[in-house]
């Protein structure tokens, strides 16, 4: 008879020190990554171009449940990392797979004066280098216009089928501010103007000094008031003719940041003739985005996978970010369209805000600490 089971099992050999490290430090990676993925993702805001309504050195969460998880392109990449190990220049992923990607159903969809983190497209704002699309730079913008809109900028205000869109509270325009002598940084810093804000341009014959000063309305007045100002007038350098710079460079002659359009955002299912127009204007597109093998532009000719086309069908959406700071954002206006696949999430809220121009007291901004973004 087997008695065997009256027997006393063994006592499980204990772990060891390194081997608890080891599972708590995996588990604690597997658990980030998958919320990084799917729930939440921390951002820094590195320039300026959002202000006021952002400031460098916010910290935010950015939502990705409100439109929907994306798989990832890149599956062979470090976690937690994007673009490169951290300190160093080695690359933290692999391109010997790439995957389709596919986004889940969120909340919402993408609205206009949502505030958007996306993977900035053109490889030139990317260091020059061709990363996959879900290892591009991150950018933080204002969406203006969605997929199918008619958009236009009229005199600095836009325009969405016609109607004006609402401007955010904080944002900030260009000026000329004439002063009867240098500024003394202590009133820049009452003004609450930062370096990136104000730029010296030079004395004039009567010793006046003249500025360059992105401001928000309310430090437009409180400049006005100054007793040092003489005077502070619209910087019409932005809108003085033509911008070399615009988006698409077949409207470089006769657009700028300030009056723009109209244009027409791209819509999944949206279709169009092929012609020199639409070409100048979505040609690019369709060549880096829509997911076609081999794509041959020749003057007013379209010729996907070999065969010429005289209409053409968008594959996925399209949107256009501006930034609040609209004399300073380098966005939409001058390098394009937003593809849907470059989407990250939508930013939620500020959980830290460092000022690096401050002294060690005031370090912190505390009152921007979990203040929501709109």
């Amino acid at each position: 008879m087997n008695w065997k089971f009256w027997s006393k099992p063994k006592a499980k050999q204990p772990k060891s020190f390194v081997q608890e490290w080891f599972n708590s430090i995996t588990f604690a990676v597997v658990a980030a990554t998958l919320i990084r993925w799917s729930a939440v993702q921390a951002f820094v805001i590195p320039t300026p171009s959002m202000e006021n309504s952002l400031l460098v050195g916010d910290f935010l969460f950015v939502s990705k449940f409100h439109y929907g998880p994306q798989t990832p392109k890149t599956p062979l990449q470090i976690p937690l990392t994007h673009q490169k190990i951290w300190g160093t220049e080695i690359p933290s992923y692999l391109t010997w797979i790439a995957l389709p990607t596919y986004r889940f159903p969120g909340l919402s969809e993408i609205k206009r004066e949502d505030v958007v983190v996306f993977n900035v497209p053109p490889k030139y704002l990317n260091d020059g280098i061709d990363y996959p699309t879900d290892l591009k730079t991150n950018y933080v913008k204002r969406c203006v216009g969605i997929a199918g809109d008619r958009l236009e900028i009229i005199n600095r205000q836009v325009f969405a089928n016609g109607q004006p869109i609402g401007n955010p509270q904080n944002m900030k325009f260009s000026y000329l501010v004439t002063a009867n002598n240098e500024i003394h940084q202590r009133n820049l810093h009452y003004l609450r103007l930062d370096r990136d804000d104000y730029h010296f341009l030079g004395l004039t014959k009567e010793v006046h000094a003249i500025y360059k000063m992105l401001l928000t309305k309310e430090q437009f007045a409180e400049v006005k008031a100054a007793p040092y100002t003489i005077s502070i007038d619209d910087d019409y350098r932005t809108h003085d003719g033509p911008d070399p710079r615009i988006f698409p460079a077949a409207m470089n002659n006769s657009w700028n940041g300030d009056n723009y359009g109209p244009i027409v955002v791209p819509r999944k299912g949206m279709k169009m003739t092929v012609n020199d127009s639409t070409i100048a204007f979505y040609g690019e597109f369709i060549k880096l985005y829509e997911g076609h093998q081999s794509v041959v532009i020749e003057k007013n000719k379209l010729i996907l996978d070999g065969q010429q086309v005289k209409d053409y069908t968008f594959h996925q959406n399209y949107y256009f970010m501006m930034g609040d700071n609209r004399h300073n954002s380098l966005d939409s206006r001058y390098w394009g369209f937003v593809p849907e696949d470059h989407i990250v999430g939508k930013a939620l809220f500020v959980w830290l805000s460092i000022d690096h121009e401050a002294d060690l007291m005031h370090k912190i901004r505390w009152n921007r600490i979990f203040n929501s973004i709109h």
